[in-house]
């Protein structure tokens, strides 16, 4: 007998069925010399501190560094502290006995690095020793696993892709346990949450919210001509190079350019431009264009996308690739055939040029990671809910372009000059080839959406008449125009996935390949810009912090914690996410070049470049520092009391802190946070709060549409802070007469 593991009960359903194990036992199935059996995710994992004879939070005990770690059933936490699920272990078991009872085990569980720490960790908790292969497959499709099964591998290939996968799982608990405990511990008071990755992460945002807040606007003028074309009888309008901050000066630039009445021709450039078809998409990308066209969260696209894979509509969505190779791009004119009857894209596909002429921007096998880009596969999604079709519509229509011609475009600059000193210039695009904007489903949502990164450089689609250098043309009128500069926005989803996939700055690139010590690297990164190098692009790919398939969590994490909150598309910093961020801020627990640098390295242990051991020694030595860096900034909670007692509890005091008012009884704990709204309340506020239950009126509080408002602060039945709005008087006067006339 042979058994064959997978990840979920569905997937080894659809696995069992190809292999003829149709008789249902308790915990798996049988049949044709075959056990098929699950697991629910993660069944085993590395122990928590308790294990280990550390109970509770104590600075003597830290840093908590095991070894060798120790291997636990999955635990649920109950009143007594933590235990082992019932349920995990009754499949354990079961798994155990099937394990001993086979000559050889197949692995099934997700093609990737934690889908292959799901199965070792299993594994290795088991003792087991049975020789096992890989089933490798990017879709559940009959004929993929068909063929997958006929083309096992053995297991020790994937074993570079296990270490990698270990090295992560145990450095997260390194950083995060010893992280956690030590802030914990120097705050005195609460439970601070910080990780490898989501502290890097939090500090992105809170950034970039710094940014926006501090930013200054300054208004700007531009003047602007308009020349009638003679053939089409249109206004063209020509705008001012320059931007002037002095009202006095545009003005008077203006009121010349109007008495002027015409300008000369400086310059006149056409240059072809060459659109080429966009790439597929990997998860992230999928995540980001989810975001910004249709608001979905990086979760919930990921989730979408997996019950898609699944149900075998699409290829496996956790992949970092946007190519596909030259095999699979063989199978793509039979896929599209296929569609020539869709209901609703059939047409588009149609419009593809012919197979020889496809094109091949997406095709290169060197760049295919563990899987190739997102494809849909060739059973028909019918029975898709909204947001189902959604995706699946995305990824589809993504297929089409980036297989379509290039999109050919002439665009023509031209520079003007008015009585030989103000400068002023227009651009036109004519579509010479529409290509795959023709197909593009981004052209059909025209989408308003744009990543506060980028830069958006479209040319106005418009006939530039034939002017030549050192013509004259007259205006048919003038204007002046006001404008404001505008900070970056707040992080979207589709920002900060952007972010945590490029963190570090062109320059950085090369040394992010290299792993330093953990000393010596400080300050935020933002997100670098598009890279047309193949090598840098992949380098700086190297250096994204978490993995497509861990950041959606990631973000949740931040939200769930508190530290966070979605506020329409935009992601806001809490006043308990800042409160944190202040304190860690310029500490190597916050540095996001350094995280990167890990994730390099762990993609290096993967590839069978370096050593886990390497890297584990040198996560340790960052353990030891980011610990004694958090225990040592308890001087960043010092406090001082308020004289004023707990309005909860009745027995503690409460205490002033940096961001943060909180009772010094240990079982009570109550936080005020001094921060509302995007208002820094002052220590006369808070005593009136906890003395009165009640603020003043307080001006300079900011909605979540950005708009400042006014209210007093008050608490609610369960001690926390609510706003408090004044009556309108003339709302109470209407209420008096309505009442006397009653």
């Amino acid at each position: 007998m042979k058994t064959i593991i997978a990840e979920k009960p569905s997937v080894a359903k659809e696995i069992a069925h190809i292999v003829g194990a149709d008789k249902r036992e308790e915990g798996y199935m049988q049949g044709n010399g075959y056990y098929v059996t699950w697991a629910f995710g993660h069944l085993v994992q590395p122990a928590m501190p308790e294990t280990y004879g550390m109970k509770g939070f104590h600075a003597e005990n830290l840093p908590v560094i095991p070894d060798p770690f120790v291997l636990v059933p999955r635990q649920v936490k109950t009143e007594n502290g933590y235990k082992a699920d019932a349920g995990v272990l009754a499949q354990i078991k079961i798994i155990g006995k099937l394990f001993d009872s086979s000559e050889r085990i197949i692995v099934a569980t997700d093609a990737g690095r934690e889908g292959e720490l799901i199965f070792r960790y299993l594994y290795e908790y088991l003792g087991c020793k049975k020789p096992f292969d890989r089933l490798w497959i990017s879709s559940l499709t009959d004929s993929a696993i068909r063929e997958g099964l006929a083309n096992l591998r053995d297991g020790k290939e994937y074993d570079n892709l296990y270490h990698a996968a270990k090295a992560r799982s145990e450095a997260d608990w390194l950083v995060g346990i010893n992280g956690t405990q030590a802030l914990t511990i120097a705050a005195g008071r609460g439970t601070y949450s910080v990780g490898r990755v989501q502290t890097p992460t939090l500090g992105m945002v809170c950034e970039r919210y710094w940014e926006h807040k501090r930013f200054e606007s300054k208004p700007f003028w531009q003047v602007h001509f308009g020349v009638v074309d003679a053939d089409s009888g249109n206004i063209l309008k020509f705008t001012s190079v320059n931007r002037w901050t002095d009202k006095a000066t545009a003005t008077d630039i203006y009121n010349k350019v109007k008495d002027t009445g015409s300008a000369i021709i400086t310059k006149v450039v056409i240059k072809r431009k060459v659109e080429k078809a966009p790439l597929l998409y990997d998860l992230t990308t999928l995540q980001k264009e989810a975001n910004s066209q249709h608001g979905f969260t990086a979760e919930h696209t990921l989730s979408i996308a997996q019950k898609l894979y699944e149900a075998k509509f699409i290829t496996y969505p956790r992949t970092s690739s946007r190519y596909i190779s030259d095999d699979v791009f063989a199978t793509l004119p039979k896929l599209f055939k296929n569609l020539e009857n869709h209901s609703e894209y059939g047409e588009k596909v149609k419009l593809l040029p012919g197979s020889e002429d496809y094109s091949k921007n997406s095709v290169n096998a060197a760049k295919v990671t563990d899987h190739h880009a997102l494809l849909i596969t060739e059973n028909a999604a019918i029975g898709l809910f909204k947001d189902e079709k959604i995706v699946y519509d995305m990824i589809l229509c993504r297929m089409i372009e980036a297989f379509s011609a290039d999109c050919i475009k002439d665009i023509t600059s031209v520079s003007a000059q008015v009585d030989h000193e103000v400068e002023f210039g227009i651009s036109g695009s004519i579509i010479r080839q529409t290509g795959w904007r023709a197909l593009s489903l981004k052209e059909k949502n025209n989408r308003q959406d744009k990543d506060a990164d980028a830069t958006d450089n479209e040319v106005k689609e418009q006939v530039i008449p034939n002017w030549q250098e050192g013509q004259h043309i007259s205006f048919s009128g003038s204007t002046i125009t006001e404008g404001k500069t505008k900070p970056k926005p707040l992080h979207t989803e589709s920002t900060l996935l952007a972010a945590m996939e490029n963190p570090c700055k062109r320059e950085q690139i090369q040394t992010c390949l290299d792993l330093p010590s953990a000393a010596g690297f400080g300050g935020t990164q933002t997100a670098s810009k598009e890279i047309e190098d193949d090598t840098m692009r992949q380098a700086i790919k190297d250096c994204g912090i978490g993995t497509p398939a861990t950041r959606a969590a990631i973000i949740e994490t931040l939200l769930k914690r508190e530290y966070m909150v979605r506020q329409q598309k935009k992601l806001v910093p809490t006043e308990k996410g800042l409160a944190l961020h202040s304190v860690v801020k310029n500490m190597a627990i916050a540095n996001v070049e350094m995280t990167g640098k890990w994730e390099a390295e762990l993609a290096k242990i993967e590839r069978g470049e370096a050593s886990a051991d390497g890297f584990t020694h040198s996560i340790e030595g960052y353990t030891r520092e980011i610990t004694a860096e958090l225990l040592g900034c308890d001087r960043l909670f010092s406090h001082k009391d308020s004289g004023c007692q707990c309005p909860k509890c009745k027995q503690g005091t409460m205490q002033f802190f940096g961001k943060v008012v909180r009772c010094s009884n240990k079982e009570c704990g109550m936080p005020v946070f001094k921060q509302v709204a995007g208002k820094l309340l002052t220590d006369a506020d808070i005593t009136d709060l906890l003395t009165k239950g009640k603020t003043r009126t307080l001006n300079g509080f900011t909605s979540k549409q950005g708009k400042s408002f006014s209210a007093a602060i008050a608490f609610d039945e369960d001690f926390n802070t609510k706003f408090v709005f004044a009556e309108r008087k003339t709302a109470e006067k209407r209420g008096n007469v309505k009442r006397y006339k009653k």
